[in-house]
């Protein structure tokens, strides 16, 4: 049955410094702080996210202030204090379809440390990004097949399940990122897909989707596109999604008022689905949007 999650990137303004480097040390992160101070710190965000209701979180890697094993043990100790799971360490960096062998290998290798983050963490799933290269280079797409594919063994020895995500222009294409995929999991993003083939790209992709960064369109503050949002969310039952509804909010306003937002159309999409939206999923695209 579906779950809620809630991502640290909907909450970036709130938890303020990001640490972008790819590469882990055993001493603080330098911050940068392009959404400011913020609010709340990531070790305190766990009773945060539980007490809007949700119990499942996604954490980006440029929001861990650290990663030295003491900071690691703190994060978790917080996590299942407050009862939220880790539901995916979000790899927002790093190019396995590199064509320079020493460059993607040196990713290839900050990738497995961050996996190895999200295991002791106990994350379920560690999302990688695809690659920066593009969907007409047959080459890269082999590269970043193989990478993923290598990646999603070393998660599995880890108990981390490997995905990528409709992101890039490499993985945006429904057919590429298929070919891609290798036995790797998929995060589907309703929001990286726009346009007149938006629902028919999701249809294609969502029958793999082990999670779904469940995204609206705020075309502004407090106004939700929901008519999108919710037909999106209908594909997405049609095709038999059970996975996690991770909320993502990146819009103008405040955070946690506009996720009470998401949670309100989302939350009935958590129970069973419901066979009448096969009529959804059979129904030419222009009917539905």
């Amino acid at each position: 049955m579906p779950e809620l999650a809630v991502s640290t990137w909907s909450l970036h303004r709130a938890l303020g410094p990001t640490y972008r480097d790819l590469e882990l040390h055993d001493i603080p992160r330098v911050a940068e702080y392009p959404y400011g101070q913020g609010s709340v710190s990531l070790l305190d965000l766990p009773d945060a996210v539980a007490a809007h209701g949700v119990a499942l979180i996604e954490i980006c890697h440029f929001h861990f202030p650290r990663t030295d094993h003491v900071y690691l043990g703190m994060l978790r100790e917080r996590l299942a204090t407050a009862g939220v799971g880790l539901q995916t360490l979000l790899i927002d960096a790093g190019d396995i379809s590199a064509a320079d062998d020493e460059a993607r290998e040196r990713d290839l290798a900050c990738i497995r440390d961050w996996i190895d983050v999200a295991s002791a963490l106990g994350a379920r799933q560690a999302r990688v990004i695809a690659g920066y290269s593009q969907p007409d280079d047959a080459a890269a797409v082999k590269r970043s097949s193989a990478g993923l594919a290598a990646l999603a063994r070393y998660g599995e020895e880890r108990s981390v399940r490997v995905i990528t995500e409709n992101w890039l222009a490499l993985s945006m294409r429904p057919e590429t990122l298929l070919a891609i995929l290798a036995g790797a999991g998929l995060c589907a993003d309703f929001g990286n897909y726009n346009g007149p083939g938006k629902y028919d790209d999701l249809r294609r992709i969502l029958p793999k989707a082990t999670s779904i960064h469940a995204k609206a369109d705020f075309p502004e503050p407090g106004r939700m596109d929901a008519a999108d949002f919710r037909c999106c969310l209908d594909l997405s039952r049609a095709a038999g999604f059970s996975g996690p509804y991770v909320l993502i909010f990146d819009s103008a306003g405040d955070e946690w008022t506009h996720l009470e937002q998401l949670i309100e159309v989302v939350r009935p999409y958590l129970s069973a689905s419901d066979t009448a939206v096969d009529e959804i999923w059979r129904a030419p695209l222009r009917e539905m949007g």
